[in-house]
């Protein structure tokens, strides 16, 4: 099968165009016959063979070639005398995330830190960053994306939704990156990434990696555009400015 040639963030191809999913043989009447259900593999490639498959592509010390990304033009990176690490073999277990026991999650402990709240979620701020606005959203109690309970997944896509339009209306903001990793923390935790305006070598996947690499933004600027975001979510989508506790302790 081919494969796609990214030149830019805009794709020529749809992934799904690119990669499409695996296909059976069909009876006549439309549907996979029975006989060849059994012959579809049905789960990921084990460690060991992920492993193995993609060395098959690197070279003598196990470097990989240098991927795609790295020939846009948004790329933050020149591609002469860049090199991949060399691809480590899989470690199982994996390394226990931080927060994996309520006990110790920290989180948990600064569910009153914040610049709006609910009775189910907190937004917070985050600091020393490189692009305009970085926010964070985290539920009060803990969950992880795959165990969030029905309703507060159905508010996380409202309260998505919202930040997004807040921070896309602050002046000089073009658009608003959202993000869910979660390899680094079991409390769930949703990145808002906002992209200053003409800035358009920032723009798509590039743009933490230009976070990292751009000087700390001004400190106060962001302070007072968070402060507009979170009085703005206050009036469409409700809650407050203060935790509860720091609410009623007055």
């Amino acid at each position: 099968m081919r494969r796609p040639q990214f030149t830019g963030p805009h794709y020529a191809l749809s992934l799904r165009e690119a990669y499409p999913p695996p296909t059976a043989p069909v009876d006549s009447n439309g549907s996979v016959a029975d006989t060849d259900r059994t012959s579809l593999r049905t789960m990921a490639l084990r460690p060991d063979e992920f492993y193995d498959h993609a060395l098959a592509s690197s070279d003598a010390e196990r470097r990989l070639p240098l991927a795609r990304m790295t020939g846009w033009d948004i790329s933050p990176f020149e591609e002469d005398g860049l090199r991949v690490s060399p691809l480590r073999p899989p470690v199982l277990p994996e390394p226990a995330r931080h927060g994996e026991d309520p006990s110790d999650c920290d989180a948990c402990r600064r569910r009153a830190e914040g610049i709006w709240f609910n009775d189910n979620w907190r937004l917070t701020r985050i600091t020393g960053v490189g692009v305009p606005l970085v926010l964070m959203l985290h539920p009060l109690d803990h969950h992880d994306m795959a165990d969030l309970p029905d309703e507060l997944a159905a508010e996380l896509g409202v309260l998505t939704t919202h930040i997004v339009r807040h921070v896309q209306a602050l002046e000089h903001v073009s658009r608003a990156h959202v993000y869910r990793i979660g390899d680094g923390g079991a409390h769930l935790h949703i990145w808002f990434f906002a992209r200053p305006a003409g800035q358009a070598q920032l723009y798509g996947s590039w743009l933490p990696v230009w976070d990292d690499l751009l000087p700390e933004y001004p400190a106060d600027v962001a302070e007072a555009d968070a402060a507009v975001v979170a009085d703005a979510l206050v009036a469409s989508a409700g809650g407050r400015r203060r935790a509860a506790a720091e609410t009623s302790g007055g």
